[in-house]
């Protein structure tokens, strides 16, 4: 007789993450609408790509949950604590897409506009590095953004991510003829003296 087939791995307990003014939390149902109107305002995505349909958006806040039940980490919904309950995501994800630099983790963000401006971003980002460096199966994180994204640049320069230049690269997901195809590339060691000092 065939051996039976593999069982499927058990889901592995999704890290919550806190800081002093903010939840990372598991994504919940209501956070779908918020996401939406997020995904759907153009000046927060004028350095990301084209506004996500209500369509669109609900299928991204589905890829998000399905891979943090499996990886038990990802991008989580963040809150504000004593405050607006959803505002955006900030966490981790694997990289999706051909290019030199990959297989690799990605650390990102993306916060509705009423929320930026506030060291959220950083501050979070902060959290999941210290929780990377302390548990991620990783040799290094990656962050890229488009090159005329200045804010973002700026959140990884703040949590301590280093400018890789020979790493810069044209999106193979954004059309040719769009300013957002050429980006810049970030890196953070998650094994020596940098991620230590975030570990303690």
């Amino acid at each position: 007789m065939p051996p039976p087939p593999p069982s499927a791995s058990p889901p592995r307990p999704l890290a919550h993450l806190a800081t002093a003014r903010l939840r990372l939390r598991a994504w919940r149902l209501g956070d779908r609408a918020p996401f939406a109107e997020l995904n759907g305002d153009p000046e927060v995505m004028a350095t990301l790509g084209p506004p996500l349909s209500r369509e669109a958006s609900d299928a991204l806040a589905e890829r998000i949950c399905d891979a943090m039940a499996k990886q038990g980490w990802g991008l989580w919904a963040v809150e504000v604590d004593g405050g607006a309950s959803f505002i955006g995501f900030i966490g981790l994800s694997r990289v999706g897409f051909d290019a030199p630099f990959a297989p690799a983790i990605e650390i990102g963000w993306r916060l509705a506009r009423a929320h930026q401006g506030r060291g959220y971003a950083t501050e979070g980002a902060r959290a999941v590095l210290a929780w990377a460096a302390r548990h991620l199966d990783a040799d290094e994180l990656v962050s890229f953004t488009a090159a005329v994204n200045a804010r973002s640049e700026r959140v990884m320069q703040r949590i301590g991510m280093q400018r890789d230049p020979a790493g810069d690269f044209d999106h193979p997901g954004v059309p040719v003829d769009s300013p957002l195809r050429p980006h810049i590339l970030y890196r953070f060691p998650l094994r020596g003296p940098a991620a230590a000092r975030h570990r303690d």
